[in-house]
Order: structure tokens, then sequence, then C-alpha cells
């Protein structure tokens, strides 16, 4: 089964810690371990995180995941409210995500196999 992943990345290809405020998503699509794909997006939500309201952003980040299929964020750490948005989405959350961006979405999707 293939699974679209998202995670923030840094410049040097590493888990960026700001979700809400990462200027680069990438999406993945992983199968059986493996990734198929891999494309980055220039996001600067740093930039337009304070930009309205709370819900004007969390809207902007669920078009972006909707535009994208994600079915699974990858970060180091997400809010309460992006919490429950995620899972009202029925978006898979893994947190703790640190160091190498490819390696931190192979090793969240390992467990996420069927009967897992």
């Amino acid at each position: 089964m293939v699974v679209i992943a998202c995670v923030p990345v840094s410049p040097d290809g590493t888990v960026d810690p700001r979700w809400g405020r990462a200027d680069r998503l990438a999406v993945a699509e992983v199968e059986s371990g493996r990734i198929l794909s891999w494309e980055e997006f220039q996001v600067d939500w740093s930039a337009r995180h304070d930009e309205g309201s709370s819900a004007r952003h969390h809207a902007r980040v669920a078009r972006f995941l909707l535009e994208h299929h994600v079915g699974a964020v990858i970060a180091h750490h997400v809010g309460e409210g992006m919490v429950r948005q995620l899972a009202t989405m029925k978006v898979t959350l893994h947190l703790d995500a640190e160091g190498d961006a490819r390696a931190a979405v192979l090793a969240a999707l390992a467990g996420d196999g069927p009967g897992d």
C-alpha cells in the first residue's frame, strides 16, 4: 500500500522541528519501506504563521495536505490544535521525528503496515 507522507525539512535535509512554522515541506510516496518519490515545496509558513487567525493558518495547512493527498504527517512536534485537526482529517501523525528527513519518514512508517 502506498502512503503519502509529509515532513518539514531544513535546507540540509534534516527534519525541521517547526511543523507550523516550517519553510519547506517534503511530500513522499512510500511503499513497502521504500521512498518511491520525494518532492519538496517552499511553503514559507514561518512568515505566514501569524498572518490572520490560527484558524486561517490551520486552513492553509489543511489545504496543502488535501491538495497533496497526504495520509501521514511526520514531525518533531505539533500543537494541540493541529493534533485535533489532523485527527479530524484522518491524517496519521508521527511525532518526535529528528535527523535525516528521509530516514525519519521510513522509520515512522515502518509500523504502519496491514495488521499493525
